[in-house]
């Protein structure tokens, strides 16, 4: 009798999943900067520190069409296909979904038989999005039990304008299946999207629409408070709005969220990236409260005095750098939370056993608007700072990429950024050390954004077994 046999890759728990074998490939969105007329990319990087090729490019899978500004991207299926009560055990980690963030486009890259050397096998147009889902401008991506989850910030109208939401797509045929809201409350800013799966809860933070964030980040809209503040607490099977935290209106840009991977846990992280009283940054938890969620700011990192005359337009009247922290990533173990400053240029490691009570334990600067940290194994000062962080399996690996999104970069890095790819070494005590022969300088026409790591990494998968 024939049985099914579940991906290798797929794990019960994140404690099994720590101890997959190590990856050997990343993928890459790289953005083309240079010309109108060239697309953007998936880039393939050898990071096996035994191969010849090791930190460089292996292969590059350029786009059938231009103006997609590849963002967020992940896999068609993970871990959670093991969940008890929606088990999908013959689907395979085998495609990469890539969006494109302002085209709403949705590339399918089939990374079987050779995982260096993907293919493009579908593209799903903006038409199909927006008839399908009413949604458009796709931008964070997550395999869950059902299907693909899709984050989207724009509604199908091609306004500019909201509301954002969710929608589903098929594991196996990618068809958009449609709106995931039954009931979306009183939500209307959308980012990112992730869930507790033992507590049947989504959560889900707030940007923008799109007409607030394509054009660059409007200082009118900040200083107004306009941009997301909020965090919304769902219920997963009922696909119902259940709870609404408001950060305060001087916390703008709430945007990353990193669960607890242990599904007996009931805690998370999200970053908030500027704070208009002082334009620091700050690190939330949310956990729950008797039988509801709360929120609690648990990091501050201040923002750092500069001389007007080495910051961009947008800076100079406060005469400081905001650490503007853009991305978050939490280790399968749940122990450590990685900050990633895109303006002070510093990745910084956070013991977070205690949830509650997080400690800095360690912290690399490479790049920053004022300090242009350099890197050992480059030459010369660096710009762009640490953004898209992605974490190992087994955690003793992180890397992360210097570009935020097009106009963004456009604002704060005015001359424009050099890309880079760089690897951090991270031991069990808490330190970090920068990987000297790792240093990939991407082609001045692209700029490098999400990693994922084949396999898995520490932000693709979602477990129901502790």
């Amino acid at each position: 009798m024939a049985t099914w046999t579940p991906d290798p890759s797929f794990y019960p728990s994140p404690r099994m999943a720590m101890q997959a074998p190590p990856e050997r490939l990343a993928y890459v969105a790289m953005l083309n900067v240079e010309s109108a007329a060239r697309p953007d990319a998936l880039g393939v990087v050898d990071v096996d520190p035994n191969s010849s090729r090791y930190g460089q490019l292996l292969a590059r899978v350029d786009m059938p069409n231009t103006g997609d500004e590849l963002h967020h991207f992940g896999w068609n299926a993970c871990s959670s296909a093991l969940c008890p009560y929606a088990p999908h055990p013959h689907v395979e980690r085998r495609y990469l979904i890539v969006p494109g963030l302002r085209s709403s486009r949705i590339h399918i890259l089939d990374i079987k038989p050779d995982p260096a050397s993907p293919k493009i096998v579908k593209v799903i147009e903006p038409q199909e999005v927006a008839a399908r889902a009413n949604y458009s401008r796709p931008h964070t991506l997550h395999c869950g039990p059902e299907g693909i989850y899709v984050s989207a910030l724009g509604n199908g109208e091609g306004n500019g304008g909201g509301p954002g939401g969710v929608f589903l797509m098929d594991h196996e045929t990618f068809d958009v299946l449609g709106q995931w809201e039954i009931d979306r409350g009183p939500q209307f800013l959308a980012y990112d999207v992730w869930w507790h799966l033992g507590q049947d809860t989504m959560v889900t933070s707030e940007w923008g629409t799109p007409d607030m964030i394509e054009n660059g980040l409007d200082p009118d809209l900040l200083l107004g408070a306009k941009y997301g503040h909020r965090v919304h607490f769902w219920d997963l099977r009922k696909r119902r709005h259940q709870q609404t935290i408001d950060l305060g209106p001087e916390y703008q840009l709430a945007l990353e969220l990193r669960p607890a991977h242990d599904p007996t846990k009931t805690h998370g992280f999200m970053n908030a990236v500027v704070n208009l009283t002082d334009l620091s940054s700050s690190i939330w938890l949310w956990h729950r409260e008797g039988d509801r969620w709360a929120m609690r700011k648990i990091i501050d990192i201040p923002a750092e005095p500069a001389d007007p005359d080495q910051l961009p337009p947008l800076l100079k009247g406060f005469k400081a750098v905001p650490p503007l922290v853009t991305d978050i990533d939490l280790s399968l173990d749940d122990r450590w939370l990685y900050v990633a400053c895109w303006g002070t240029g510093e990745m910084r490691r956070y013991d977070v056993a205690d949830p509650f009570q997080p400690k800095l334990t360690s912290s690399v600067r490479l790049g920053g608007i004022v300090a242009r940290a350099g890197h050992p194994g480059a030459d010369g000062a660096l710009n762009g700072g640490p953004q898209m962080v992605e974490v190992s399996r087994d955690g003793r690996r992180v890397y992360f990429t210097n570009s935020l999104y097009r106009t963004w970069d456009e604002q704060f890095y005015p001359e424009g950024i050099k890309s880079w790819m760089v690897k951090l070494d991270a031991a069990p005590d808490g330190s970090l050390a920068i990987d000297e022969r790792f240093f990939l300088r991407f082609d001045d026409g692209f700029r490098g954004h999400q990693v994922r790591l084949e396999g898995g990494d520490a932000s693709s998968d979602s477990y129901c077994y502790p």
